[in-house]
């Protein structure tokens, strides 16, 4: 299991993760766009130096980006331990995992520090406290940019002020089914939240598995965003879970028939590419979720979501294969899991 998986939090049915994420930079150097390596390098130094004077019962491993293969840089970020933009800057970027990989620190993504707490369910408020301490912590040994009028200072404009950015990802395939999940989207874009896929920002919502966040961090306080944002994210699930109650009311024949085909699908496939696995999971995971399926764990549902992922599939088994090899690998590990 990822380790980051194991716990437990509120409302799982509907939200599988929370994320808070702070970004930082530090003084006197230039962003990591414009960095040279022996800059990169540097900074990284001085990171390493101050997380040695860090009193924690956990260990941090430190990992740098060129020293991964290809297929461990995705299957990183594939798990969520790391972001999408690190493994652009291989030649400039690591980060430091923490051993129940709860917390990762980001170096040299889009800005010089993005501190990561990512925990199981809806829990914002260990997630703020977990962020709010290591921010702390690093901002007793390094300069932080930090302007009086505009806060900390970062790459992007939509991250200056708290540079916080505080996500939930859900799972709300009846929102989707019924078609309100564009509705759901433009609501949130009003109110200043966004939704992105999988993997954040510009990628693809597969699983009917959708990041919320907040889009702005400038002039609100950081307790005041999240608590908007849990507020938000109540209301999803309500909303999901109305609907839910609505299909099994009014189209139980056709919400089985679905769930049931997907069972099957799963069940006996030899081939399955990762996308169509996904859709079929998310059906599933909606079965047991609402007690149709009762032999089954949802969270083990949404392990398999990860694991069944290219340079997961490809880790599993240590060596690197082809789509169609992918694929047949993907569906015999499924019919392991949901054998009968």
């Amino acid at each position: 299991m990822t380790r980051w998986f194991e716990g437990s939090g509120l409302e799982e049915d509907v939200v599988v993760s929370t994320r808070i994420r702070i970004a930082r930079n530090l003084e006197n150097y230039r962003f990591p766009q414009k960095m040279s390596i022996e800059e990169s390098e540097k900074l990284t130094q001085e990171v390493l130096n101050a997380m040695k004077n860090l009193s924690s019962n956990h260990n941090y491993k430190f990992i740098r980006i060129s020293n991964l293969s290809p297929l461990q840089k995705v299957s990183y970020m594939e798990e969520h331990l790391i972001s999408p933009g690190l493994i652009q800057k291989s030649d400039l970027s690591s980060f430091l995992l923490r051993d129940d990989e709860m917390v990762t620190i980001m170096i040299n993504e889009e800005d010089h520090l993005r501190t990561q707490v990512l925990l199981p369910g809806l829990n914002f408020e260990d997630g703020w406290k977990h962020s709010n301490d290591i921010d702390d912590f690093l901002d007793s040994f390094l300069n932080f940019a930090f302007h009086e009028d505009f806060g900390y200072l970062t790459t992007c404009p939509t991250n200056v002020g708290t540079g916080l950015r505080a996500s939930a990802m859900v799972h709300i395939p009846s929102l989707v089914m019924t078609g309100h999940i564009n509705n759901l989207i433009r609501g949130l874009n009003k109110i200043g939240l966004t939704v992105r896929g999988l993997y954040g920002e510009g990628t693809e919502a597969i699983g009917d598995l959708y990041q919320i966040s907040n889009q702005t961090t400038l002039g609100e306080e950081e307790e005041k965003i999240i608590e908007k944002l849990k507020n938000v994210i109540y209301q999803v699930i309500n909303k999901e879970r109305n609907i839910r109650d609505e299909l099994i009311n009014r189209q139980k024949n056709q919400l089985e028939d679905r769930i049931f085909r997907s069972l099957g699908i799963l069940r006996y496939s030899r081939i399955i590419s990762s996308k169509e696995a996904m859709k079929h999971l998310s059906n599933v995971r909606l079965g047991v979720e609402m007690g149709i399926i009762n032999d089954m764990k949802f969270k083990d549902i949404t392990e398999l979501m990860i694991g069944i992922q290219p340079a997961s599939i490809q880790k599993r088994f240590n060596i690197e294969l082809n789509k169609n090899q992918r694929d047949i690998e993907r569906a015999t590990l499924i019919r392991e899991y949901m054998s009968v």
